[in-house]
This record gives C-alpha cells, sequence and structure tokens, in this order.
C-alpha cells in the first residue's frame, strides 16, 4: 500500500509550485471522464425534452448538443488541469507557445474550429440543410463537426467540407429560413399552339403532383413564357415544392417532365424537335462549268 502511494506520489514533472505526478494525472483523467458522463448525460436530457415538445426542430435540438458538450469539456479541461498541477498564472507562456505553434502549424485547424463555433452559434447553417458551395458540391448537411462538416449528396457520397469554406466562401442555402424551395422547368411547344389551353394543362398537370406545395395562396404554380425560340415558343414552369422534396431536386424535376409530357400530348398540344432547312443547289456557276471544259 505504501509503495503504491509512493508510486502515485513520485514527482514526475515540475510545471510550477506543485509537481506533477501519477497520482494528478490519473485524477485529471477521471475529471475528463465525468466530464464526457455529463456531457452525455445532458445531451440525453435535451433529447428527452426535445421529444416532450413539438417547439424543438432537429437542427435546433443539434446546435445544442453541440454547445452544450463543448462546454463542458471545457470545463472539465480546466478543472482537470488545475488537478493536475498547471498553474494558471503562467498561461501567457503557455498562450505564446500555442500562438507560435498556430502560426506555423496549427492556424487552419484553429480556424475551422473557429470557423465551426460561428455556424452553431449564427444557425447559417443547419443539419438538414439544402446547400450548394462556391466549389461545386451541392448537397445535404448532415453532421456539424469540430473541424470540419459533412455534407451527403444527391448519389449519397459523403463529402468532408472544412468550416473554414462555409465562413469565408459563398454558400446557397436552399432551406435557410423555410424548408420548400422553387424549381423552374422549362419546356417549348410548337408554334400555333393555344397558349390559354397550354396553361390550364401544364397548371393542372403540375397541381396533381404529389410535390407541389398547395397550402400556401402566394405559393402556387404559374407559367411564364420566356420567349420565342428557334423551333418553339420557350415557357417555364415555377413550381413550390414541399419540404421533404426540397433536397431531391433531380427526381422531382423528373416528376414535373414527365408528367408534362403526358399532360400535353394527352391534350394535342405538340412538344417540337429542332428543324433546319437544307437548300440543294441543282446546277453550276456558268464560269465555273467553262473553267472545267
Amino acid at each position: 500500500m505504501l509503495k503504491l502511494q509512493s508510486s502515485l506520489n513520485y514527482p514526475l514533472i515540475n510545471l510550477g509550485e506543485h509537481p506533477v505526478t501519477l497520482g494528478t494525472l490519473l485524477a485529471g483523467v477521471v475529471i475528463v471522464g465525468v466530464a464526457l458522463t455529463i456531457s452525455t448525460t445532458l445531451r440525453r436530457s435535451l433529447r428527452g425534452i426535445a421529444a416532450r415538445r413539438s417547439g424543438f426542430s432537429p437542427s435546433s435540438l443539434y446546435t445544442m448538443e453541440r454547445l452544450t458538450h463543448y462546454m463542458v469539456l471545457v470545463i472539465g479541461s480546466f478543472f482537470a488541469l488545475s488537478v493536475v498541477g498547471i498553474d494558471f498564472s503562467k498561461l501567457a507562456l503557455v498562450a505564446s507557445a500555442l500562438s507560435v505553434g498556430i502560426g506555423f502549424g496549427l492556424q487552419a485547424i484553429f480556424s475551422n474550429f473557429v470557423s465551426g463555433l460561428i455556424i452553431l452559434v449564427e444557425r447559417s447553417l443547419k443539419v438538414g440543410d439544402y446547400v450548394q458551395l462556391e466549389s461545386g458540391v451541392i448537397g445535404v448537411v448532415s453532421e456539424i463537426r469540430v473541424r470540419a462538416t459533412l455534407i451527403t449528396t444527391l448519389e449519397n457520397a459523403e463529402v468532408v467540407v472544412p468550416n473554414s469554406e462555409f465562413v469565408n466562401g459563398k454558400v446557397t442555402n436552399f432551406t435557410l429560413t423555410n424548408n420548400f424551395c422553387r424549381m423552374r422547368i422549362p419546356f417549348g411547344v410548337a408554334y400555333g399552339s393555344d397558349k390559354e389551353k397550354l396553361r390550364e394543362v401544364v397548371l393542372a398537370a403540375a397541381m396533381k403532383q404529389p410535390q407541389t406545395l398547395l397550402d400556401s395562396p402566394i405559393h402556387q404554380p404559374t407559367l411564364q413564357m420566356k420567349g420565342f425560340g428557334d423551333s418553339s415558343l420557350d415557357f417555364e414552369l415555377m413550381v413550390w415544392v414541399k419540404p421533404e422534396y426540397s433536397t431531391q431536386h433531380s427526381s422531382t424535376r423528373s416528376a414535373y417532365l414527365w408528367a408534362l409530357d403526358t399532360a400535353l400530348n394527352e391534350a394535342g398540344i405538340t412538344i417540337p424537335f429542332p428543324q433546319r432547312d437544307l437548300h440543294l443547289v441543282s446546277g453550276l456557276h456558268p464560269a465555273a462549268s467553262s473553267e472545267n471544259r
């Protein structure tokens, strides 16, 4: 017993007035473990509260869980360091060393960490948002981590994007303030088609689609004429889709195109194909004929 006690109290290094021993290291590890346990318990409690209250959205719950986890972990780390024997009055030396490390090799990691905190606090980006980055990546935000954000593309591929790219770059968020978006479906019909009949047929076909949002009077489908094409009158169907379809652009667009083609064929309205006139010259120029003789 005395041997174990002496082993635990054996000084390893001196970082201040109190030496760091094996016992203080074990105590610091225990405190960090307790902090992780408290964090898990608090996050489980938040999930229980959110399940009983309908006002909690999944994105709000995720933000609260992340912030709670980071806060408890930081407080527990400070307690663990104080138990280990680190003198916080000399943190200036640690801060200067840390600044040198950030300047040489940890700048990107630190920038991504701070960017992740900014994203969680500002809530400019939430889990479940449908976004498109300046780099061309498009998909649904599935997880916001300490260093990077995980985006699931339409092909179900997972792309890890550094958090700083969301703060410093241009990000198009299709579902920032609401969960439904408007889609544009361009198409063309033959010249001479009845435009009023076309409007009636197209809007009726759009309203029959299960993806169409019909609950809001200001978000009804509309049809606009875009111009006179080479072979067709060009129109564009603008339709608002329900939240569950706002992240399924490819399949939703395909469903509307399929419905439009069926409805126009049934109404006898022609969707033309590109046409080109070819002029054939039957004879040669007289001067060219005399030269060939």
